[in-house]
């Protein structure tokens, strides 16, 4: 059975460095599960305690799974894998030590998003000639498997790779390098509605085309109208993000009806988590997250 979770970029926590104020984890937690939320991603590191006994007593006391973790790594550069192997093993040991057996929580890796001036700078209207080269796609492939292997070995998690605006598997094109060149036994994918919709792309189309890859899912809306904006005036990321390119649920350009059907034709079970990346002024996270949950209610799940 499919479980609604929310994760904490919800009240403004994200993994890019911005001047944003954001709330305590004690109060967005409490908000979360008042909202009728079942579980939750990890957030920056550090936002949630980093001891397993201390981190499974927060969620708990609030009846709330800890879903994932998401981590960052610049899977393009070799220099930076041990690095970034080291955080994702980090994050993957204490989803392992903080989580029952049964909860099987996921690592989800991405690239390191916003860290490459082009790629920030034409996110939503990525050229070929903004990707990687074969070559280079295959290294970067060697390195994702490289840490879903430590990850799988040390912990036995498994690890989805999630698909980024602003980051080098933004594309459906880029989306299946990726995957052509990965096990699919070791690594799955995080399916974002919003971001692949930013990215041109289809979320029903992805989910047919890797069905038995999609262990993981972020309910994410996107703006026509600010997507629109974004491309004729060049915006980059972060500008398209201060302008609300990534709305409340029902409020975009995601046929969230669809991506439930093709969830549920494909026997997802996994974790729905709601997504909806905040700044200031993009209104109040907590009554985001009740409409939001609302809106999830209203199509069954």
């Amino acid at each position: 059975m499919i479980r609604v979770a929310n994760a904490p970029c919800s009240w403004g926590v994200l993994e890019f460095e911005t001047t944003a104020t954001t709330a305590a984890a004690s109060q967005v937690l409490d908000e979360m599960a008042a909202a009728g939320y079942a579980g939750t991603e990890l957030g920056d590191w550090g936002f949630l305690p980093t001891e397993p006994q201390a981190l499974a007593a927060e969620a708990g006391r609030r009846g709330l799974a800890l879903v994932g973790g998401f981590v960052p790594v610049a899977l393009s550069r070799a220099d930076a894998l041990d690095g970034g192997l080291e955080r994702t093993l980090r994050v993957a040991d204490l989803l392992a030590r903080a989580c029952p057996a049964h909860a099987a929580p996921l690592v989800v890796l991405s690239d390191d998003n916003a860290s490459v001036p082009n790629r920030t700078a034409r996110a939503g209207r990525i050229r070929r000639e903004d990707g990687l080269t074969d070559a280079e796609w295959d290294a970067f492939a060697v390195r994702t498997e490289a840490i879903a292997t430590a990850v799988r070995d040390r912990t036995g998690l498994r690890t989805a790779f999630h698909h980024h605006c602003g980051g080098y598997v933004e594309t459906p094109d880029e989306i299946e390098a990726l995957m052509s060149r990965t096990t699919c036994s070791l690594v799955g994918l995080c399916l974002d509605t919003g971001h692949v919709t930013y990215a041109g792309g289809d979320p029903v189309a992805v989910i047919e085309r890797y069905a038995d890859r999609i262990w993981h899912v972020h309910f994410k809306d996107c703006d026509a109208g600010v997507a629109e904006m974004a491309r004729t005036k060049s915006w980059d990321y972060h500008t398209a993000l201060r302008h609300g390119i990534f709305c409340e649920l029902g409020h975009g350009a995601v046929e969230f009806w669809n991506v439930r059907d093709a969830l549920a034709s494909v026997r997802y079970s996994g974790w729905i988590v709601v997504e909806q990346d905040v700044l200031p002024g993009l209104g109040t996270p907590s009554a985001s997250a009740i409409r939001n949950r609302e809106y999830l209610r209203a199509l069954g799940l």
